[in-house]
């Protein structure tokens, strides 16, 4: 499922990915605006592709 998808997904969906990206953050504690920019960028939804770029990202600081 791509960004394009989670965004004309029903509500439901919408909310768990909003959720997943607020966990992401907190965790590698960067902005949430930042894990979104990774989402549409990759394109990707699930966490551990998204948790590889964030670490790929953080090795380039």
């Amino acid at each position: 499922m791509s960004y394009q998808d989670a965004e004309t997904a029903s509500p439901k969906a919408e909310t768990n990915i909003e959720d997943e990206i607020a966990y992401l953050a907190k965790r590698h504690r960067i902005s949430p605006a930042i894990v979104r920019e990774i989402v549409r960028r990759s394109g990707a939804t699930e966490r551990s592709s998204i948790e590889r770029e964030i670490a790929k990202g953080k090795a380039r600081r």
